[in-house]
């Protein structure tokens, strides 16, 4: 098949955007107002969370799931009009932003204008029924025995391509929906225009399809290392396992937080406490793509409800966003972090604290990214055992320079962090 991810992409994040509580109106319009803001941190890449109509049918809560979805080619009222997201994708695309929307291939809503108009799409129970396979209630599951379906959800797919110029999808539970399906829709869509293809799930086939996928694994092991069910060299097998199982090139979204984790789990400081901030360090600078999802830059320290209306509530206070913007920005200047990138090469560093200290180099040619996390919660004297480490180095948060070759020791206050270029 030989798929070949876009260019631009090895080099991007993604900023995940839950419209419904990112403004008090919750629109296309008020969030576009959002974007410069977004584009100085260096955000790169808008996913938008399902932007279509939510079935009334079975709703839970007030306002229902965005994944419960009853037309795949109208908007959200809540949101806008069709023209309304054209207009939104229009200025993204000017301000150099590309955007992404969320897919949910595998089901829809109990009253899609399928289920009338189409009942054959469906998976059916031995009595006639709509039925979902998952447990989920406000669902019911596409069967995508049907050619015809597959022809309709590849067809609108197309839809949002042509009519509002999206630069590709995050496709929901793609392990859900059969592997030759992924490959009907992409070899179909990118024949008139290249798009990314982002997979929420870790299975190793799908790989094969999709531009980049999630890191779940690394996400929990990450929440168990501040709960203290693991340590550093658990970090480092979920970490060496996916060199081992997925290919060089495969891209992993690396993430602290995302719709579900916050609103379902708790918010990243709830599950990963003082170490979140190293945590984020990591996810931007290791072989991956770095997601960023709405608030963080606050950072939003609230669970958000799924069903409901609940505004994030900003203070105007964006205490992360320069954080954010020197990782960003590093990651798109420095050959080093390009993601599932062959000519780059990602290794753990020794140091005389390798129970409490993360520290790892990323290296292409002459390009060098240094990082060192400790991830404790005690001050360390930190010393680098890397004799092929040697160079001038410079502090990408406070612009200082220092040999490495100079053997000089770090002082680390507890989950501190340190990243240098080279």
């Amino acid at each position: 098949m030989g798929y070949q991810a876009l260019e631009w992409s090895r080099t991007a994040n993604i900023y995940e955007v839950n419209l419904r509580q990112y403004t008090p109106e919750g629109s296309f319009e008020a969030f576009a107002k959002e974007m410069p803001r977004l584009r100085d941190m260096g955000v790169d890449v808008l996913w938008f969370m399902p932007i279509t109509p939510i079935s009334m049918v079975k709703r839970l809560g007030s306002l229902g799931s965005y994944y419960a979805c009853s037309d795949y080619e109208a908007t959200n009222p809540e949101f806008g009009s069709i023209d309304d997201f054209r207009i939104l994708v229009y200025k993204a695309h000017q301000l150099g932003f590309k955007v992404i929307i969320d897919w949910v291939a595998n089901h829809t809503g109990w009253d899609h204008r399928w289920t009338k108009e189409h009942p054959d799409f469906y998976k059916k129970e031995l009595n006639g029924n709509f039925y979902d396979s998952n447990g989920w209630e406000d669902v019911i599951d596409l069967n995508f025995d049907n050619k015809d379906m597959r022809q309709k959800l590849i067809a609108a797919m197309k839809f949002w391509v042509d009519r509002a110029d999206i630069d590709g999808f995050r496709c929901d539970m793609a392990m859900l929906v059969p592997l030759d399906f992924w490959i009907e829709a992409r070899t179909t869509l990118d024949a008139d225009k290249k798009l990314f293809w982002l997979a929420e799930c870790e299975d190793a086939p799908y790989f094969t399809i999709f531009d980049a996928a999630y890191a779940w694994k690394f996400l929990h092991k990450m929440e168990d290392y501040w709960k203290k069910t693991t340590d550093i060299p658990g970090l480092d097998e979920v970490l060496g396992g996916y060199s081992q199982i997925f290919p060089q090139t495969t891209m992993y979204l690396l993430f602290t937080s995302n719709h579900d984790e916050n609103s379902h789990t708790g918010t990243e400081y709830e599950r990963m406490g003082d170490a979140a901030k190293p945590f984020a360090v990591l996810c931007c600078t290791w072989n991956g793509i770095p997601l960023i999802y709405s608030g963080q830059e606050m950072p939003n320290e609230k669970r958000l409800k799924f069903f409901d209306r609940d505004p994030i509530t900003w203070t105007g206070d964006y205490a992360l966003h320069d954080f954010y913007k020197t990782l960003l920005n590093l990651r798109k200047r420095n050959p080093a972090l390009r993601a599932g990138d062959n000519a780059v090469t990602s290794y753990r560093l020794q140091t005389n604290q390798q129970e409490r200290c993360f520290a790892f180099i990323r290296r292409n040619g002459a390009d060098e990214v240094l990082v060192i996390l400790n991830l404790s919660s005690v001050q360390q004297t930190l010393t680098l055992a890397s004799p092929e480490l040697e160079g001038i180095f410079k502090n990408c948060f406070t612009e200082e320079t220092f040999d490495v070759s100079a053997d000089l020791p770090f002082e680390l206050l507890p989950w501190d962090f340190r990243v240098f270029e080279k």
